[in-house]
Formats: C-alpha cells, sequence, structure tokens
C-alpha cells in the first residue's frame, strides 16, 4: 500500500489527466466521468482543493454520485454518514448493529448475523487514523495523479477496462473481490488501494439505495498509478476489437440466415423495438 495522498510531500508534477481521461471515456463510450479520489493523510497540504465543496453528512457513494456528475468535493471524517464506510475508511468502529450482523438482518440482506457479522470481519480497511479526509472529483480536473479512479457505468463499458487490464497482464485472468457490501468504498476504491490491483464489483444493496446508480450500471476501480498503461491497453483496444464487437455482425449474420427460433421461449428478451 502505498501513502496516502499528498502526505508531507506536495503534488509533484501533473500529468496530462484531461487528456487521458478524454481518452477514456472515447474508448470505452462512458456516458458520465471517471473519479478521481485522493486519500488525504492528516498532515496533507488542502491547498490544492481550495474552493472545493465540503459536503455534509454524505455517504462515500454520494461523495462519488456528485463527482462523477461533475463537483469537486471534500468529505471530512466526521461527516461520512456511512459506518460501515467509515469503519472501512479508518475513521470509526462499526456500530454494534453491524459488527454482530444484526443490522443487516433487518435490511433485510443476510437472514442469519452471523453471515453479517462474517461480512464485516472481512472487510478490506485502512488502518486507522492513517486517512483524515476524501476529495473526489472529475478525473480530467484533478489536482494531481489520485490514490484511486472510479468508474461508474454499464457493464459492457467497463468490461473494456477489464480485457485492457487483461492485456496488461499478459492474458492472466482477473479476480474481483465483493461480499456485495460496501461497493464503491471498499470494492471500488479501499482494495484498489491497498492491494495496488484493479477490482471489479456489481454493486452493493447501499450504493444502489444511496444513489442514482442504475440498475444496468455497476461499478470498477482501479490505482491512480495505473492509469497510463490502462489509457494505452484501451486505445489500442479501440483500434479493432471494441468496434467489431459493437458491430455484432455475428449477431446479424445469425438473424440474417434465419438462425432464430421462430418461436421464443419464455425467457427470451422481448424485441426492443
Amino acid at each position: 500500500m502505498s501513502e496516502p495522498s499528498l502526505a508531507a510531500g506536495g503534488l509533484g508534477d501533473r500529468p496530462d489527466l484531461r487528456t487521458m481521461a478524454e481518452t477514456m471515456a472515447r474508448a470505452a463510450g462512458l456516458e458520465s466521468a471517471p473519479v478521481a479520489v485522493f486519500l488525504l493523510a492528516p498532515d496533507a497540504d488542502l491547498a490544492p482543493f481550495a474552493g472545493w465543496e465540503a459536503v455534509e453528512h454524505h455517504r462515500y457513494c454520494q461523495a462519488l454520485m456528485k463527482a462523477r456528475a461533475g463537483a469537486s468535493v471534500i468529505l471530512e471524517a466526521d461527516e461520512l454518514a456511512c459506518p460501515a464506510a467509515a469503519k472501512a475508511f479508518g475513521f470509526r468502529s462499526l456500530t454494534p448493529a453491524l459488527e454482530t450482523g444484526k443490522g443487516l438482518v433487518g435490511f433485510g440482506i443476510v437472514a442469519e448475523p452471523e453471515s453479517g457479522a462474517r461480512m464485516f470481519q472481512g472487510m478490506t480497511c485502512l488502518e486507522p487514523g492513517t486517512v483524515a479526509r476524501l476529495a473526489l472529483c472529475p478525473l480530467g480536473e484533478a489536482p494531481a495523479l489520485p490514490d484511486v479512479v472510479v468508474v461508474e457505468g454499464p457493464p459492457e463499458q467497463l468490461m473494456w477496462l477489464l480485457l485492457a487490464e487483461v492485456n496488461l497482464r499478459g492474458g492472466e485472468r482477473l479476480l474481483g473481490s465483493t461480499a456485495v457490501l460496501q461497493a464503491t468504498c471498499v470494492d471500488a476504491t479501499i482494495i484498489p488501494y491497498i492491494e495496488q490491483r484493479l477490482n471489479f464489483t456489481m454493486g452493493c444493496y447501499g450504493c444502489r439505495e444511496a444513489t442514482d446508480l442504475e440498475p444496468s450500471e455497476t461499478v470498477v476501480g482501479f490505482p491512480g498509478g495505473r492509469l497510463a498503461q490502462l489509457v494505452d491497453s484501451l486505445t489500442f483496444l479501440g483500434d479493432k476489437a471494441l468496434p467489431r464487437s459493437r458491430a455484432k455482425r455475428a449477431y446479424q449474420s445469425l438473424n440474417s440466415s434465419g438462425g432464430a427460433t421462430e418461436e421464443p421461449s419464455p425467457f427470451q428478451r422481448k424485441d426492443p423495438s
């Protein structure tokens, strides 16, 4: 795990994040901005974030939602409203209801409290006191290379980011880690930061209940230091594989040759027209 962002060292050189963000969005067809996330140490220089909106009583996923829509926000430890995310970022201890798993039973997320307790026991967390606040903004407007980049969108668009990473790993299969709990904070932010790798998730109860994340969208996160390589790899895919896949020629050929069944099963998708 690298040190929290901007800890007594300043910003350093700023890469061309706007161009990289635009290239990523254009190649994958993203409809909203990738989000730069800074995990700010207690001694971090806050000058680069002057004028950013200090959001109050927000969940992390809600701050992420605002940054995805174009806002630059600061979320202080005391203003992080989600107790599970507060535990994950090292801000506060879990409430007894969550620690025992009984709180998740109350939400209807698990049937047995032991299952809920085990989900929290396996949650990847930052060491308490290493981070004091979080700063989030559209990637192209970030004042420096962020600790983590979080991308929300349809699975087909995010799939190309995963394939770009597979290319960078020489064909190695990717493993995603999730408990379908804390998807944006743990799965897409803390795991990429601590393990320094891309992680993907299907979302969770909390982020889908608390934000405008659509049923047709999910989330991926990766370390900021991986950004330039991923953009290059994604650009490679955009030259041939990506447009060929989206053209759906094999599917069109199947339909034109009469390969589709005349009587659809009850599970066959309806004609979108």
